[in-house]
């Protein structure tokens, strides 16, 4: 499943044509917000997370990239255009690149291409409005909370003991994509442990109450293309 960006397969041949792997470690750099954008990529292996660094200093997850999935972070047919975020690498991994000109290029001879570009704007607006409303009705609560559900939705393997999040992220990765503090989420994550919502084990969440996550944030079960990390 595409998370990131959910295009027609016309768009894996573009980057199938193309040719070119970029080898990534964890730790590396795809991209780098406010320098020149000129690649995007389809990711073959690894996690990618995507973020910004706000002006106090913190920085802000905004979603977590995986396998099959296109980052773009860029306007396009702007000239010099700058990527918004940062694409920092979780894993090691590779990923077919494209370039910017040649996206530009295939969607202007494509009403098809266009169309599915459009669709994908319109499905990121919605995943958008999602988060916000989380954070506005509920605040620090919803924001962890709906996370928690995102992630599994996300990354989330069912086991005999609940949804096992198969993503290894430490507090202070989960406070960035909540948009608070890596206190805030160990205060809640104590919370959540004793009354037996969550656990921890070999560094990997484990969520056995789903339904109390969704019931304190009022959840509106949104479509799960909606109700992702991404």
């Amino acid at each position: 499943m595409n998370r990131c960006l959910s295009l027609s397969e016309k768009f894996v041949q573009l980057f199938e044509e193309e040719n070119t792997v970029k080898l990534f470690r964890k730790g590396d750099y795809l991209f780098q917000e406010a320098t020149e954008a000129k690649e995007l990529f389809l990711l073959l292996s690894g996690k990618v997370q995507i973020s910004k660094v706000v002006p106090d200093g913190r920085e802000l997850s905004l979603r977590i990239c995986g396998k099959n999935d296109i980052i773009v972070e860029f306007s396009l047919f702007n000239g010099d255009t700058q990527y918004s975020y940062n694409a920092k690498a979780l894993e090691n991994g590779e990923a077919l690149v494209m370039t910017k000109k040649r996206l530009e290029e295939a969607i202007s001879s494509d009403p098809k291409l266009m169309m599915s570009w459009l669709q994908y704007t319109q499905l990121d607006n919605r995943k958008m409005q999602s988060k916000l409303r989380d954070l506005i009705l509920h605040g620090k609560k919803g924001g962890v909370y709906s996370t928690l559900i995102r992630l599994s939705n996300t990354f989330g393997e069912q086991t005999e003991e609940g949804v096992r999040i198969t993503v290894t992220l430490t507090n202070q990765e989960i406070a960035n994509l909540c948009g608070t503090s890596r206190e805030v989420v160990n205060r809640m994550f104590s919370d959540l442990r004793k009354k037996n919502v969550l656990s921890i084990e070999k560094s990997q969440l484990i969520i056995h109450n789903i339904g109390y996550l969704k019931k304190e944030i009022d959840c509106e079960n949104c479509p799960i293309e909606i109700c992702q990390i991404d």
